[in-house]
């Protein structure tokens, strides 16, 4: 069975995907930025885009039943190749090891966006 897990704090978009699809015990996240609950742009710093695009995927992940803890696959999208040192440094402050699988793909966001990540996670 496919459910779509949401409540109040879940971040929406206008965009057609769901924020977030679960299949048994995996959780696919689609990408999340640094946005509003209303799925408004918040410009900000890297590190504050980063910061506010995690938060957003942890009340997801919070809705689907899980947590940062259980993330098993991440995949980031950095505007800025010169933003990678600090995001590495961001991405081991947020998440612990063993870290999850990673693929992080440079120079493929708009001007509007510093950062953005999606993710696969498990129910514990």
């Amino acid at each position: 069975m496919i459910e779509y897990p949401l409540n109040p704090t879940t971040p929406r978009s206008h965009l057609p995907f769901s924020p977030c699809t679960k299949v048994g015990p995996l959780i696919f996240v689609s990408g999340q930025a640094s946005v509003d609950d209303a799925g408004g742009i918040i410009s900000d710093t890297f590190e504050g885009e980063m910061r506010r695009a995690v938060a957003n995927l942890q009340k997801i992940l919070h809705a689907a039943g899980s947590t940062l803890k259980h993330v098993v696959q991440t995949r980031n999208y950095v505007h800025d190749p010169r933003d990678l040192q600090e995001f590495n440094r961001l991405y081991r402050e947020l998440f612990s090891a063993p870290y999850p699988a990673r693929t992080t793909i440079t120079s493929c966001l708009t001007e509007a966006l510093k950062f953005e990540i999606e993710c696969i996670a498990v129910v514990p």
